[in-house]
């Protein structure tokens, strides 16, 4: 039967939520009231004030539940989940202040209070959000909350999911068994019980051991599916389908009708279609001019010291953005004269020292002290301000400030999800760069980069817009 863990561990979320709203904004009534001498605008008792926000609070709820804050698919996408709680909270502040111009009544006794009661209703969320993410994991290992999962089907997904699944305590989810018709199944999951057939496995286990049903495998045979799909219906059974090709179903996913007839789901590369377009394009516009404007006289200074050291100011390659788009990006010149213009390949081997050209590559494009780069460009690296000239780019609309790593010509061929990767802008900076910079692999650099075009959100942006900054002043990875 359905297990009732995610019901009430829903419901916790909104007693929570509720009384951090009220902690918030009592707190906010004290701190004015009581913590500061200047007198109030207009004298409302305490237990009136209350009153109202308890009048009104079921319905800033249910704006988070608009919001999605409390559907089961938001609980482990905590950068979502920040952001529809900054959205909420600020959507109920407003819902609170149009209840009181609309009923012409007075709720708070001074200007400060609502500022005070947003900024700490955002505080105490997060805080009981995430201690409550973490109490459920702690629970994990008592085996309360667990979910009960039976894999049907013996494909490459099925076996991810096992690997996935297998630590309860960390997962949340108990694997019941696996339904697969293949000789090699119990030496392929030794671990786990295994059915010849769907028919086998419910014989054998208990409906009510069963919370939940995924299918991995599409059969030839549609009776056979039926049979899956109904026996989760009929047994109040949550029923989720994996497709064979995982990559199929990511990014943008829309269920329409075709013809106004035969449903159909559209699967976009990204995310980012759209309005979405628009609004990043704004949004590198204005962010990025203002950048611009503010590193300018970084910029000039940067170049009067590259003229004086007798080396070239800037460095420029051909680099693939959005759809196979060639462009030139600009940088600070790091690289010593003798190396202009060489690949790291080409100068490596000029050096005398090839051995180096596999480190740097398996690195991710990286090596402790490349003996390619002067002092001075040393020192722009290790600051990043050898990236300044990017913003021209972003201003121009070569590349986005937040985005993948632009590829070069040459990798396109070598790299297998070049498609995704490219049906977005490349970045000054990107998820790979705030998760480690150089301390990542190259591969999972590339999966990152891949999670970003698949999920794009403007609120993804600003964090990792956020986080850039956090690694640059801490300069983490970046040597």
């Amino acid at each position: 039967m359905k297990s009732n863990a995610s019901l009430i561990y829903g419901l916790i979320l909104i007693v929570g939520d509720f009384l951090a709203l009220v902690a918030a904004f009592v707190a906010a009534y004290i701190l004015r009231g009581h913590f500061s001498n200047v007198p109030v605008a207009h004298p409302i008792q305490g237990s009136t004030y209350l009153g109202v926000f308890l009048l009104l609070l079921p319905f800033w709820i249910l704006i988070f539940a608009l919001l999605g804050l409390y559907s089961g698919s938001i609980q482990e996408k905590r950068f979502n989940e920040l952001g529809r709680l900054l959205i909420g909270s600020f959507v109920g502040l407003l819902f609170v202040i149009s209840y009181g111009y609309a009923t012409n009544r007075i709720i708070f006794p001074a200007r400060l209070v609502p500022v005070y009661g947003f900024s700490l209703a955002f505080i105490f969320l997060v805080i009981f959000r995430n201690s409550a993410r973490e109490l459920r994991a702690y629970l994990f290992r008592y085996d309360i909350g667990i979910t009960n999962v039976l894999i049907v089907g013996n494909t490459k997904v099925a076996g991810e999911l096992v690997s996935l699944l297998a630590d309860s305590r960390l997962s949340g989810y108990r694997i019941v068994g696996v339904v697969a018709n293949k000789s090699h199944t119990k030496e392929r999951y030794p671990q786990l019980p295994t059915f010849e057939t769907f028919e086998d496995a419910v014989k054998q286990l208990k409906v009510e051991d069963i919370h939940g049903i995924v299918q991995t495998e599409l059969y030839a045979d549609s009776e056979r599916n039926n049979q899956v799909l109904e026996y989760a219906q009929t047994h109040h059974i949550s029923y989720r389908f994996v497709p064979g090709n995982s990559e199929l179903f990511v990014g943008n996913i829309e269920v329409e009708l075709f013809r106004s007839q035969i449903p159909v789901i559209a699967v976009h590369q990204t995310a980012l279609i759209g309005w979405g377009r628009i609004v990043k394009r704004l949004f590198d516009l204005i962010v990025g001019g203002i950048m611009l404007i503010i590193a300018l006289p970084f910029m000039v200074l940067i170049a009067l010291l590259q003229i004086l050291s007798g080396g070239e100011i800037l460095f420029h390659q051909k680099r693939l953005t959005r759809f196979n788009r060639q462009f030139n990006v600009y940088k600070f010149r790091t690289v010593r004269p003798r190396y202009n213009g060489l690949s790291p390949e080409q100068a490596f081997t000029k050096m005398g020292k090839p051995e180096l050209i596999k480190i740097y590559r398996d690195n991710g494009d990286h090596i402790a002290n490349d003996p390619r780069i002067g002092l001075f460009g040393n020192l722009l690296r290790r600051t990043s301000l050898d990236e300044l000239p990017q913003l021209i780019n972003v201003v121009k609309g070569d590349i986005s400030l937040v985005g993948p790593r632009a590829l070069v010509p040459e990798e396109l061929s070598e790299y297998g999800k070049r498609h995704a990767i490219l049906s977005v802008k490349s970045g000054l900076s990107g998820l790979a760069q705030v998760s480690g910079r150089r301390n990542i692999s190259f591969e999972d650099r590339r999966n990152l980069d891949l999670y970003y075009v698949q999920n794009w959100s403007l609120w993804m942006d600003i964090m990792i817009l956020v986080k850039t900054v956090r690694v640059v002043l801490h300069r983490s990875g970046a040597k």
